[in-house]
């Protein structure tokens, strides 16, 4: 019998806990936003895949880790890293290629990684991070440590080889582990159906023995309940948990995507279900909020936002004689 756990909807929110999602999940947007209009102008150069859509999952799930836990993300990650309290203009200097950025400007907008944060990357390789999410998890059960190591990835990972691997061994060496399927229903153009025989991506837990849950990924509220209380399982047992979050892109793929396997329309309806303005609305009907708490969060994050763009504007590029370091290693 598949093991899939049936979360309810959440029912209870303060205001506290709804301004801070609702901010949160606005500031990726802008962040966004904004990411893609200095992409035009040249400003960010190479890759750049946006979140916009999915706001509500690495909102909601990161809500639920505590500051020790350890964090993994796909190449789609700028959403996580701020959620995760990255600063805004360290994340946006390595995305312009300057010294002051994460990584020194080295990784780009793939590979930010923060130590201090604990989180882990930005990882460009498809499903690449899973084998090590899973030896990270290893390790903080074979140093007796209480945190959890959270791992996002996409459809388009769960469809290859690294995912079934890191599933068995998480399985078999019982790891806190919470794996985190961010399902936008299409792997760069390819639909899901297309790369799937099994859509219902939750039941795969169940051929290792994982203990899976699926949830609405479009209302965050739902996303950090299901969260906390995988989280809860995760902490308690030790063992892994499979949490897929049914989510969708509103953008392209990157922005080099040319779009063109699905039709607007479906975008378009899909945009319905945005995860903003429906927890706004929730907030609004709840009496939680009010126009004025909308229009200080609006301020502050166009505030913040553009102080980041400022801060890398500001930026220095590495010298010229520093290319190699990190590159060769020296004698001796």
């Amino acid at each position: 019998m598949e093991k899939i756990t049936v979360i309810p909807p959440s029912t209870t929110i303060d205001r506290r806990l709804g301004l801070n999602l609702l901010y949160q999940m606005m500031l990726i947007r802008r962040f966004e936003e904004k990411s893609a209009e200095l992409y035009t102008k040249s400003k960010i150069r190479g890759f750049l895949h946006l979140y916009i859509g999915e706001e509500a999952v690495a909102v909601g799930v990161i809500q639920a880790l505590t500051a020790e836990d350890n964090v993994l993300a796909t190449y789609r990650e700028h959403g996580h890293a701020l959620a995760r309290g990255m600063d805004a203009g360290v994340i946006m200097a390595e995305m312009y290629g300057k010294m002051e950025g994460c990584c020194r400007g080295r990784g780009g907008s793939m590979h930010l990684f923060d130590v201090g944060k604990r989180f882990f990357g930005g990882n460009a390789i498809v499903a690449g991070h899973l084998p090590m999410s899973v030896g990270m998890a290893l390790a903080s059960k074979k140093l007796k440590k209480s945190n959890i190591t959270c791992c996002f990835f996409g459809e388009g990972a769960a469809a290859e080889g690294e995912f079934h691997e890191s599933m068995n061994l998480a399985a078999l060496w019982n790891v806190p582990l919470l794996m985190v399927c961010e399902n936008n229903l299409y792997a760069m153009g390819t639909a899901i159906r297309y790369s799937h025989a099994v859509q219902e991506l939750e039941k795969k837990g169940a051929a290792y023995g994982i203990e899976s849950a699926a949830v609405n990924g479009m209302d965050v509220l739902e996303v950090e309940k299901a969260a906390r209380a995988a989280v809860e399982k995760v902490r308690s047992t030790g063992k892994p948990f499979f949490l897929v979050c049914n989510t969708y892109r509103f953008r392209a793929h990157s922005m080099f995507d040319a779009e063109l396997y699905r039709e607007k329309s479906e975008v378009e309806e899909w945009k319905k279900q945005d995860p903003i303005p429906a927890l706004r609305t929730k907030l609004m009907e709840l009496q939680l909020i009010t126009n004025n708490d909308i229009g200080s969060l609006e301020q502050k994050i166009e505030n913040e936002v553009q102080q980041a763009v400022d801060f890398a504007e500001k930026g220095t590029l590495e010298p010229l004689e520093q290319l190699t370091r990190f590159v060769y290693s020296g004698p001796g």
